[in-house]
């Protein structure tokens, strides 16, 4: 998939980060700065729509399920040659 041109930072956030990387900040300004810079991302997020969010609930379940479906079967194939190898406990 190409990149979305709101992907790459924009030429002002990379001056900014640079002079910011530039000047030796102290302990408690690099949190701030880091706060400030979660919050200018969080910013960037785009919720999705609510049919959006139900096909990717539904794709997850069915991932789920075919997975749960998977792993009962190995499992069960595990105990039946364990069974055939071993046999029952009497």
């Amino acid at each position: 998939m190409a990149p979305k041109s709101t992907d790459t930072p924009g030429e002002d956030v990379v001056v900014k980060a640079k002079a910011d990387r530039a000047e030796r900040r102290g302990f408690f300004s690099g949190i701030v700065l880091f706060l400030k810079q979660v919050f200018a991302e969080l910013k960037k997020v785009v919720t999705p729509t609510r049919k959006e969010l139900l096909s990717y609930t539904a794709v997850v379940l069915v991932f789920v399920c075919i997975m749960m479906a998977l792993v009962y079967g190995i499992d069960f194939v595990f105990a039946w040659v364990v069974t055939l190898v071993f046999g029952t406990a009497s």
